[in-house]
């Protein structure tokens, strides 16, 4: 009769003791970790290596960037390292917040234009790739496929620069070398415009500027957005179609009963990404497409905090003020995004 104590077994008959055979496993599994990590480090070293750009990406532009946080919380001097600028503590998130009123005003709004435009991109440029990824799996020819998939696609590899020149160049007004755009010529002929506006341009009419946004937002990103979808929507199994056949589904009751709920999961994973980058808006499409007649609507907190730093009195202290306060809301967003979505359907990213 063998009687376990702790980790050693104790045999009646022999009246002696003995290690569990587990445990000796266990034991030499965790005295030899370090070594056993090194093998697999050395065996598959080609991966470990691809990994190296990436890490360094994040290592400079991710990590050390932080430092300058301190900048926060000091009191700016050209030409004096972060670490022995004056530290105010959090005066310069109480001026933001709560001081000056033109800096205060200024601020509030770049930060509502920041939330509207991120808001209105979630409501009308989120679904866009959904649709696509649908649209294309409904395509039986691949070659066709193929052809709008990469008409779609081509957008996103332009960069922000000539992106928004030829948004500017379609929907630009006569003062710009000369004649109108074609939008603002098609907008006019169709009475949607008066050709007082369409002579001004409707990038210089805040009343047209999120919407200018949001249009080629979706333009230029929805069809490389769709590629996760697509691929989602492709791996459905082909019996579940078969069954709602069967069933006498349609194409829109397959694409409801079917298809959706099949990607669910990773709409929702999708989603919760979204949400933490709400308040992310580039600052480069925006600085590239806004002007002092359209701050009303299009001035958002990333470039409020360039002309903040970089223009007028250099204050860079309060510019990574105005960034971090952006930042801090937009992780309790994704945090709050994330705690909804685990309690609402079980799929969540942690």
């Amino acid at each position: 009769m063998a009687e376990k104590v702790s980790e050693l077994i104790y045999d009646e008959q022999t009246n002696t003791y003995s290690m569990d055979p587990e445990q000796i496993v266990r034991d030499d599994v965790e005295k030899h970790h370090w070594l056993n990590t090194a093998k697999s480090i050395l065996k598959d070293w080609r991966l470990y290596l691809m990994l190296v750009p990436m890490l360094l990406v994040f290592l400079f532009w991710r990590y050390l960037p932080m430092y300058e946080l301190l900048g926060s919380f000091k009191a700016t001097e050209v030409g004096v390292d972060v670490a022995d600028q004056l530290h105010i503590g959090f005066a310069n998130f109480k001026t933001l917040l709560f001081g000056t009123k033109d800096l205060t005003y200024d601020f509030w709004r770049a930060f509502r234009n920041t939330f509207l435009l991120s808001f209105y991109g979630l409501c009308f440029g989120f679904p866009m790739p959904i649709i696509l990824a649908l649209f294309f799996n409904e395509i039986k020819s691949n070659i066709m496929r193929s052809t709008f998939q990469v008409l779609t696609y081509l957008p996103k590899f332009m960069s922000t620069v000539v992106m928004t020149t030829l948004v500017a160049m379609l929907v630009k007004g006569s003062s710009i070398v000369s004649g109108m755009g074609v939008v603002s010529q098609a907008l006019q002929a169709l009475h949607i415009i008066s050709p007082e506006m369409a002579e001004a341009g409707l990038l210089s009419n805040p009343n047209l500027f999120r919407t200018i946004y949001q249009v080629s937002g979706i333009w230029e990103g929805a069809g490389y957005d769709s590629i996760v979808y697509f691929a989602a929507v492709i791996a459905i199994s082909p019996t579940s179609y078969e069954a709602a056949q069967i069933d006498g589904a349609g194409k829109m009751a397959q694409m409801r009963y079917v298809v959706l709920p099949s990607i669910l999961s990773t709409v929702v994973i999708m989603l919760i990404t979204r949400i933490g980058s709400l308040l992310s808006v580039g600052y480069e499409k925006v600085l590239l497409l806004y002007d002092p007649l359209t701050y009303q609507t299009a001035d958002v907190v990333s470039t409020f905090s360039y002309r903040l730093g970089l223009n007028g009195d250099s204050q860079q202290g309060m510019a990574s003020a105005a960034e971090m306060i952006n930042n801090l809301i937009g992780m309790v967003l994704v945090i709050g995004a994330n705690a909804i979505a685990r309690k609402a359907s079980d799929v969540s990213l942690y």
